[in-house]
Order: structure tokens, then sequence, then C-alpha cells
């Protein structure tokens, strides 16, 4: 807590728009938080809070840290630095602190796109928090990567960039499907024989699937970390059966955890697959975490579920506090020792969900009822005989006064009959979301690629709303004010 009161004070209240005026308006004092119950003092903030004014203002400008010069320049600390080094060193000094050289952007998908910015100051901390990524996952420097993100102004590319550079490890990025191509990243993979890969789920599904079809070998790996959305149990298990096809028998497949907002990321150690992940083991220097209720904001305990709640400790440039991520974890924070790698940082334990996933379905013309899609990934990549697959909404016949539809597009992937495959994914189906599919209809592995987007959209598109109405997120392709064309997607 102290370092929290000395970053409000020393860095945020002053230079932020945004806390300065938060501060002052609900008469907090940093001074008196000293212990984590007194965090409740600060609201939260969330995406509402970066949506346009009434006077059509945009207020994410609110969010970064301007200095000023004045109060800088008043500065026991500045007017000794000055003195030691030199005015110039100082104003340089500042410059790196402050100045922004680097944006990424939220993809859009909840609400219209926000970039936050980086300085200097940020990316040595992208530095710090990338290298303890690949600690964490269990790197050498004598391993050769392959960074299969997109090329994008998105953090999971940035942060695996950095990471390498900084680790001192030798990283290929190929911008993911978009640059290279499925061919070229195989290409590449044959060439280069990586030990570790690294991107998100369904395109490493995607191209490990292609390997397998070309007959390609990849005895070498050791590591698939993944990043970007959300990988459950089962593709986690089908990314592993795919690596031993390779010629990889014992291939460690481990998550990151990160988001746009926090301008950091975390990881899993290697862990035994019977046990289960210990977690995302986090750095309590650079940030802190709170796990509260999704309903009233309370705080829960250790080990508690709850929705993630971030606030950094030594950001610069785009600043949030108390920031609801809208993210819920089922099973909480810890502080214990990790049980598998032994080191003592606080962990977040469990499958992490979206809120924003819970949507609205009329099954029939007179009430809605809520679905909650977070279960999709368990109730679909958990199944036999199916490789990928997407959920489309949409209203019967487009007629925007009927009811809505729910059709489930699937990959089979051998020879076991499709009426059998399709009645047990409507059992399943029912069984966790209470609704059956309207219908199921299954593609070959060239038509739900298209479908999803692999190697066109930034994030594969597994739901798709293309109900009259639904929002229509920007495109990660796009410059952060563009429309994705293609519907909704989670």
């Amino acid at each position: 807590m102290a370092r929290l009161r000395r970053y409000l004070t020393d860095t945020v209240l002053p230079f932020s728009s945004h806390y300065g005026a938060l501060f002052r308006r609900h008469h907090i004092d940093p001074a008196r938080l000293r212990t984590p119950e007194d965090l409740s003092q600060i609201p939260f903030t969330t995406k509402l809070d970066f949506a346009p004014n009434e006077d059509k203002s945009d207020p994410v400008r609110d969010f970064v840290l301007i200095p000023d010069r004045a109060i800088l320049s008043k500065r026991l600390s500045t007017i000794g630095r000055a003195l030691l080094h030199g005015r110039q060193a100082v104003a340089d000094g500042f410059e790196r602190e402050y100045r922004p050289l680097l944006m990424t952007s939220t993809t859009g998908r909840s609400a219209e796109p926000v970039p936050f910015l980086y300085t200097a100051h940020d990316i040595e901390n992208l530095k710090l928090g990338g290298t303890r990524v690949m600690e964490v996952c269990g790197s050498t420097r004598e391993m050769r990567m392959i960074n299969m993100f997109p090329f994008a102004p998105h953090l999971a590319f940035w942060i695996t960039h950095y990471a390498g550079t900084e680790f001192g490890v030798f990283v290929v990025s190929t911008g993911g499907g978009k640059v290279l191509g499925t061919e070229g990243n195989l290409r590449l993979s044959k060439k280069i024989k990586p030990d570790v890969l690294i991107g998100m789920p369904t395109f490493l599904y995607h191209v490990l699937t292609e390997a397998v079809r070309d007959g390609l070998e990849l005895p070498s790996l050791k590591k698939i970390v993944l990043g970007g959305e959300k990988a459950p149990t089962g593709i986690r298990r089908k990314l592993r059966a795919l690596a031993a096809q390779l010629g990889a028998p014992k291939v460690d497949v481990l998550r990151t955890y990160g988001f746009t907002e926090a301008k950091l990321a975390w990881a899993e150690c290697p862990f035994d697959e019977d046990a289960g992940s210990a977690g995302y083991h986090v750095h309590p220097d650079l940030a802190l975490l709170e796990i509260v209720d999704p309903a009233t904001g309370a705080p829960r305990g250790e080990g508690e579920p709850g929705e993630i709640v971030f606030t950094p400790l030594n950001a610069r440039g785009s600043v949030v506090l108390r920031y609801r991520t809208g993210d819920c974890i089922d099973g909480g924070l810890f502080h214990e020792p990790c049980p598998f790698c032994g080191r003592i940082v606080p962990r977040l334990v469990g499958e992490i969900s979206r809120r924003s996933d819970v949507r609205e379905l009329r099954i029939d013309k007179l009430k809605g009822t809520l679905v909650d899609f977070n279960h999709l990934e368990h109730v679909l990549d958990n199944v036999e005989h199916v490789g990928t697959w997407q959920v489309e909404l949409r209203k019967r016949h487009d007629d925007p006064l009927e009811c809505d539809e729910l059709i489930l597009h699937v990959e089979k992937t051998d020879e076991f009959d499709p009426t059998r495959l399709a009645a047990l994914l409507s059992d399943r189906f029912v069984r966790e979301l209470e609704i059956h599919p309207n219908r199921v209809e299954f593609h070959s592995v060239e038509e739900l690629r298209n479908k999803q987007g692999v190697g066109a959209q930034l994030k594969e598109q597994r739901v798709v709303d293309h109900r009259p109405g639904a929002p229509s997120p920007a495109s990660p392709a796009s410059s952060p004010q563009g429309k994705a064309v293609s519907g909704n997607t989670l």
C-alpha cells in the first residue's frame, strides 16, 4: 500500500486529469489508503468511462499522464538531479518517463476500441514483464521461438516481441496468418525447427492441424504458449495431441492472461496435467489485483471467485485505477507459494470468463433467455470428433420481429456418423446452456477457417451475432475507428 500511496501522490494525481478531478470530487486522501480494504474509497473505472461525453469530447486523453513542468521543477529530487547532471539531463529523463512512444488498442469486441499509450518508461515495464513471462514458462536462451501473433497494435504481439529482445532469445515474428499465410508459417517452422510456438489458440490449432496433414515433423517442440483469447482444457488437450503427431510427445501447453488496459501479461508455470494449473503468476511490484463480487463490487476473500480488478503501481502514459476488467475467475487470488515452481507471488487461479459473454436470446416471442456463452469452450472443445467450431446467432428468416436462432457450425475430424454427432452436440448444449441449437451444420476445414476469419481477423470469430441491431465491433485489421462487417464476436 505504501507503493500505491507514493505512486498516487507523486505521479498519478498531479498529472491525470481524470483522477485528479475524481479524488477531489470524492475527497479522497491517498495518505489514508493504509489497508487493502481502504481501496474501496476509490471508485471503480470501467469501459464506460472511456465512452464519448455528451459534449462529444473524447475522455481517453483524460487518462493519459501529462506532466506539469511547474510542479516537476519545484521538487527537491528534480533540483538535486539538475545540480548533479545538468538541466538537459533532467529534461531528457522526463521525456523518457512521460512522452508517449507506442500505442496499443482494445479490440472493440464489447465496446468501441480504446487506445492505450506507452512511454519509454512503460516499454521498460513491458520488457520486465515479458522477461518474467519467459522465466515463469521455463524458457531458456538456447530455445528457438516463433511468434505467430498478428502484427497489430495489440498487447500480445508487443509483449512477446519485447520479451524476446530483453530475455535474449531467438524469436521470429510471422505476423500470424495475414502476412505469411498458413503455408508461410509452416515453411518457416520446418526451417527453424522451433522449441516454442506462441500465438492465439485457434490459429495455432489451425497451423498444427495443417502441419499434421502435410506430414511435417517438429520433434524439437517443447512448449506452446497461448494468449489473446480463452484456452480451455479441451483446446489445450487437442494442441498436445497434434504436437505428439508431429513427433513432440512432451509439450507444455501454457496460457497467458493480459489485457490492453494493464499493459502487462502474466503466465502459468509448467504444471502437472493431472493436478491442474497453479494459475497465472502476477507481478506485485508492478500491479495490484483485487477480486470483487461482479454484482455488488464488494471485495472477495482469499481463493474466492469474482471479477478481476486492476491497478498499476508503476505505469505512465495511459493509466487506469481500480479498473473492472469484466473478466471473472472461478478460483480466485491466492498468495501461498506455487506448488510447482515455488515462486512466492500472487496467483490468479481458475478459468476466466467474460461478463459480456452472457447474452439474451428470444427463444420464443414472449420473453428473453439469458445464455452464458462462456461455457461453449467446455461444451465443444472437449467433444471427440470435433475440431474447431463457430456459433452463429441470427433471426429466423432474417426477420427482425421473429425469434432468435442459434446455428452451430462444426468441423468434423473423423468418420463418426454426422447424425449421431449432431444429436450428441445438441444434448450437450441442453445440459450446459439449457437450449437446443436450431441446427448443426458440418463444414470442411477450409470453410470453417473462412467463417472464423483465421488469418484475416486479429482474433478468430468463434461466436458471431448476425441479429439486426447487434453491436458491430471495430475490425482489428482496421484503424481504431473502423467497423467490422462480419458481426459481433466474443
